[in-house]
């Protein structure tokens, strides 16, 4: 494995993990029945989680941007396998961002620092229940990105094993025809 693939995979399971950590609380927001106590740990939940030390959130964006090199810097080998895996590798993992900016990051916004007079109670359990669906969203796509990053070294592996199999049988082929030759050879 290079450097480029383990970038993806460390990054990717490093994410994995912390949703995986918020799905503690986004399990009993979206699929078990809302009840007060679920809703008040979601919102003390998450609003540590926004409110937490900007280190803290610098790193989660530089390990971001580190799967997002990590692939695109796969891609600079441009074969077969690069196009598929590595580009639909690259789209979910783009798909997974833009959730994230355009959905997690402003419903967290809404749960931790409601706008007195204009969030109400009711819209930020409306915003935690949609960073929870988010959250789960973005567990699929990495999850796929970690499934076509196996299949293109599964892909890799039968590829040589392919190969090396076509060399044994050239290998063994090539004494026979030389034989053949001298024979023809002979009888000339």
């Amino acid at each position: 494995m290079g450097y480029r693939q383990a970038a993806v995979l460390a990054s990717t399971c490093f994410f994995l993990g912390v949703l995986f950590i918020c799905l503690s609380v986004d399990y009993r927001v979206l699929f078990a029945p809302l009840t007060d106590e679920a809703i008040q740990d979601g919102l003390e939940f998450y609003t540590t989680f926004f409110k937490s030390p900007p280190a803290i959130k610098a790193l989660m964006h530089a390990v971001m941007g580190m799967g997002l090199l990590g692939i695109v810097g796969k891609l600079h080998k441009w074969d077969e396998s690069a196009i598929f895996f590595d580009g639909s590798s690259l789209a979910a993992y783009v798909f997974a961002l833009s959730v994230y900016l355009t959905v997690g990051v402003p419903s967290s916004r809404t749960v931790a620092e409601p706008v007195p007079g204009v969030d109400t109670h009711s819209d930020q359990v409306e915003a935690l229940r949609i960073l929870s669906a988010g959250n789960t969203i973005i567990i699929v796509l990495l999850g796929a990105v970690l499934v076509l990053q196996a299949g293109e070294e599964y892909a890799r592996r039968t590829e040589a094993q392919e190969k090396g199999r076509g060399d044994e049988k050239a290998a063994a082929a090539e004494p026979v025809a030389a034989g053949a030759k001298v024979e023809s050879k002979k009888d000339q």
